[in-house]
């Protein structure tokens, strides 16, 4: 290629880059807010009907429009080589695609002014607390549901985890049941312990003192990692029931957005710790300032709520001092379905971004090398017709 030719493809990079440059601070600056965010939310798909793709249009066909011009008026004058022209042909799929990308561009403007107004910092110090909060915001109905709230899903404080044990009594038609509850422990060893015996188990046991027999009817399961084995079995039975330090909000580990990139175990035990602690060893202005971050939360996202803090509170306390109370009523109203569905849409476009919608692809890349062929085939027409 001739220094002209290569002074003009520069010159074409530059005044794409340049609209590239506008459509990324078009997208910055049109972008709505977490506010308006909602499950239909996406990066730009491009579509025929709105002033982003319209403009694109023709935007797009004034600079390829030009550029043809330009390029065969006064650079086809040479009757290059195909090492040459292969060159060319790749500069001309790079115009071709940086032509038609202009929307990319702009959905990273709008990205860019996503993290703008909400950090990854500050939307993950909103997850944690709304996990931590999480028992607390359930309808009322769904209090009275064994699968969502029950003694097995307490992990904090000691003696729980714990696990859970019917026994039939009295056995037929009309069974007779009794529920236990038992605290998880885990003894380890050396694996070469067990190896050396026959009864792995029971060697383990002997070593401990325990009570072989009755260890045996405890043990939940044995995993071997690296040198050592660990048994993990029910040790001392726990009452749950009748613990004054329990109450109905800490029956339930759920999370209601777990962290990206962070253990879920880990995420879920803490939540517990955190939890309990506003319960029990905070004073109750504490729970109540953490109910005033939540609905600041709820008014960030723009999720319709009629919570008040103090009220709240009061709920919570009651139905922590009274254990035995069935839990029917707690004012904690707001539309929970609307910020599930906030944070899933911004979870997807913090951490699976489409910039190019899928839907578009194979079109996309169609409209790219067809333009291409295009451009190539016209330069090699008027390049031969120039040199005769």
């Amino acid at each position: 290629m001739t220094k002209t030719l290569k002074r003009y493809f520069v010159k074409s990079f530059i005044v794409l880059a340049l609209i590239h440059l506008a459509y990324f601070l078009y997208g910055f600056f049109t972008f709505k807010g977490i506010a308006k965010i909602n499950i239909y939310t996406e990066f730009y798909l491009f579509k025929f009907y709105d002033d982003v793709s319209i403009s694109h249009f023709f935007v797009s066909g004034l600079f390829l429009l030009f550029f043809l011009i330009f390029l065969i008026r006064n650079h086809s004058r040479e009757n290059y080589n195909g090492g040459n022209l292969f060159k060319i042909a790749i500069c001309l799929l790079l115009i071709s695609f940086l032509t038609f990308s202009f929307f990319v561009s702009y959905s990273f403007g709008m990205n860019a002014k996503l993290k703008a107004e909400l950090s990854e910092n500050d939307f993950n110090n909103d997850k944690k607390l709304l996990n931590v909060l999480n028992p607390f915001l359930y309808g009322y109905t769904s209090y009275s549901s064994d699968k969502l709230f029950n003694y097995e899903n307490i992990l904090y404080p000691k003696p729980y985890p714990v696990i859970k044990q019917e026994d039939t009594i009295v056995p037929g038609e009309y069974a007779i049941t009794e529920t236990s509850y038992y605290s998880i422990d885990t003894i380890k060893a050396l694996t070469s312990t067990f190896d050396k015996t026959t009864n792995k188990a029971d060697s383990i046991f002997d070593i401990f003192g325990f009570d072989k027999e009755e260890l045996h009817k405890r043990v939940i399961s044995k995993t071997v990692l690296g040198d050592s084995t660990a048994i993990i079995f029910k040790s001392a039975q726990v009452h749950p029931e009748h613990d004054s330090d329990i109450c109905i909000f800490l029956e339930n580990k759920s999370l209601f957005n777990p962290v990206q990139g962070d253990s879920i175990d880990k995420q879920t035990y803490q939540a517990a710790v955190d939890r309990y602690k506003l319960l029990y060893n905070s004073k109750k202005d504490s729970l109540a300032y953490t109910f005033q971050k939540l609905d600041t939360i709820l008014r960030k996202y723009n999720i319709e709520t009629s919570l008040i803090p103090k009220q709240l509170t009061q709920d919570v306390y009651h139905y922590r001092d009274h254990q035995d109370e069935p839990l029917n009523g707690i004012r904690n109203t707001f539309d929970r379905k609307a910020l599930i569905e906030k944070f899933k849409t911004l979870d997807k476009l913090f951490y699976e971004p489409n910039y190019l919608h899928p839907n578009i692809i194979a079109i996309y890349f169609a409209v790219i090398v067809s333009v291409w062929i295009v451009l190539f085939v016209f330069y090699l027409v008027f390049n031969r017709k120039k040199v005769q």
